[in-house]
């Protein structure tokens, strides 16, 4: 029989995705949202492009810093237990070899193995660290640039999303005539989004694509009724 070569597909690119969907998913909903609701309010297409520049301008701010945020608190946090299992390590070294003896027990590797082992591992105390952040903790060392590069994807993908509900009222006399075609394009967009986020991560495409596609039309639709429910 001829052999065939195996290729694994995995996907490694999960951060960058995830702060790209983040982005993308709020600045596609939130501008549009907001000039549907201005739309409803019957002010002029000046000020709704105004305002949406605004809040893309405030939006993609707020999500960078939050996503730098977030990418610096998981940095500090793998520094704090990585030094404190330094400190384990240095000084309670046999309760530490009894953790990783009792990871290999899971394993089902035989007790002699485990022994073995833990001796070998013992003798490189960074790689032994290393064992106990991954295999005990749960802790991948993260990248350092990771706040950096988080607040840079999902600001710049916020401003990205956030263009393709106003863009129409560039184009158009009234808020209502910008409305339409703004919920047309959004919306086919939030299809496309919906089905490439989901075919990424492992999910339905097709449901992805529905299921983001209703959200934003929902926030769309809620907030242009509040408006125009006030504005009478």
């Amino acid at each position: 029989m001829p052999h065939i070569p195996h290729t694994e597909n995995h996907f490694r690119s999960s951060e960058m995705v995830t702060d790209i969907v983040i982005g993308m998913s709020d600045g596609l909903t939130v501008p549009f949202a907001l000039a549907a609701g201005l739309s409803g309010a019957g002010i002029g297409t000046h000020t709704v492009i105004t305002a949406g520049f605004a809040e893309i301008v405030a939006g993609s701010i707020a999500m960078g810093l939050g996503g730098y945020l977030a990418g610096k608190t998981e940095i500090d946090h793998y520094n704090s237990e990585h030094a404190r299992e330094v400190w384990e390590v240095d000084n309670l070294p046999e309760k530490e070899k009894e953790e990783v003896r009792e990871i290999f027990a899971d394993m089902g590797m035989s007790e002699a193995t485990q022994h073995l082992i833990v001796e070998e591992m013992s003798k490189d105390k960074a790689k032994w660290v290393d064992f106990m952040m991954r295999y005990e903790l749960g802790l991948e060392k993260p990248d350092v640039r990771r706040a950096r590069n988080s607040a840079f994807n999902i600001g710049v993908s916020y401003i990205v999303g956030g263009l393709v509900p106003l863009t129409p009222y560039f184009f158009t006399d009234t808020p209502l005539e910008g409305l339409k075609y703004s919920a047309v394009i959004t919306v086919l967009c939030l299809l496309v989004f919906g089905y490439f986020k989901a075919k990424v991560t492992g999910q339905n495409p097709w449901a992805g694509a529905v299921r983001v596609a209703i959200i934003g039309s929902v926030a769309a639709a809620a907030a242009f009724l509040i408006a125009g429910l006030f504005n009478k």
